[in-house]
């Protein structure tokens, strides 16, 4: 995304590979769209863009408390985007609204968000051991960020060093985010990789070609229960059984402090028209019904790592999550 004082530019990622299309944006209102629709996703750039979407809307003169609302409302899975709108509400508060202000701390979001990026790509890394293979889910690279990426950061970080004799990754139905985005990413950093179909987690752990599962997340309770894209705990659950192992890759702004557990997170459910089709083409018989639950929860105990910008956690990970917070110039 391109930050530009007046207004806010996105890469429509709904168009990838086969199209770069830039759109501005200068109200919250289309910001919140943007992010409904999917112009921009990924957890951590969805805060980014709820927080330059605030930025405008006090540039712009909109009532303030209408922009944060319509904001909250875009998805509500992604901890880092209520994070992000907090954050900016605390501006906005003390501050009196101001435009500059706000548009300050959205840019320091932005900022602090690439630095978290590439220290987690460093702790990630360190962690595997040279000739290893990985597999990763969704798309969770410079697209879904600021820049560099969590899981993919770690592994284009870890293929810098050397340390990566193969890498997979998903397709990710029902948006494809696996096909067209990572495998965009992976491209462009000449890095290469073979897609697999989203099941294939139990045949490649089984047959030893991957020893890593590196993920993402859209929200982490307290004690290590990891909300990721759908699938990610059946993945899990098959790196487990073959003796493979699973980290998380996300910054601190992905936890949720006031959530003991995973079992109250909220799972987004999309039109049930995503699962019948692909880019608008139906392949689905009509009357089919299709349930769309886009996130999944992966039992802390099926995690062997959650990496952030201020440590690498390990099991339990109450303890080591609660101390890493308490490192943090916010506490949200």
């Amino acid at each position: 995304m391109r930050w530009h004082g007046d207004s806010l530019e996105l890469l429509d990622q709904r168009r990838l590979p086969h199209e770069e299309s830039w759109t501005h944006y200068r109200d919250s209102a289309s910001v919140a769209t943007a992010i409904r629709e999917l112009v921009v996703r990924g957890a951590p750039a969805i805060g980014v863009a709820a927080a330059y979407g605030i930025a405008l809307a006090a540039r712009h003169g909109e009532p303030l408390d209408a922009a944060f609302a319509v904001l909250r409302a875009s998805r509500p899975t992604a901890v880092n985007l209520f994070w992000a709108l907090d954050r900016m509400h605390r501006v906005a508060r003390e501050s009196g609204g101001d435009a500059e202000q706000l548009a300050a701390a959205a840019v320091a979001i932005d900022r602090e968000d690439l630095v978290a990026n590439l220290s987690m790509a460093a702790l990630g890394a360190s962690e595997i051991a040279a000739g290893s293979g990985v597999l990763t889910h969704c798309n969770t690279g410079a697209l879904a960020t600021a820049g560099h990426g969590t899981a993919l950061g770690v592994i284009r970080t870890a293929w810098q060093q050397g340390r990566l004799a193969r890498v997979y990754h998903t397709e990710t139905r029902p948006w494809l985010q696996g096909s067209r985005l990572t495998a965009w990413e992976l491209k462009r950093e000449g890095i290469p990789a073979h897609l697999v179909a989203d099941g294939s987690g139990a045949f490649l752990f089984g047959r030893g070609l991957v020893d890593w599962l590196i993920v993402g997340a859209d929200r982490i309770a307290a004690n290590g229960d990891t909300a990721n894209k759908i699938g990610t705990a059946t993945l899990a659950a098959a790196a487990r059984s073959f003796g493979g192992k699973v980290m998380v890759v996300a910054p601190l702004s992905t936890i949720d402090f006031e959530m003991a557990n995973g079992d109250a997170i909220e799972i987004e459910e999309r039109h049930a028209d995503e699962l019948l089709g692909v880019s608008g083409s139906r392949h689905a018989p009509e009357d089919t019904m299709a349930f769309n639950p886009v996130f999944d929860v992966t039992p802390a105990r099926l995690i062997d790592l959650i990496v952030t910008e201020r440590g690498v956690a390990r099991p339990p990970f109450t303890q080591d999550l609660a101390a890493m917070r308490e490192l943090c110039t916010w506490k949200g």
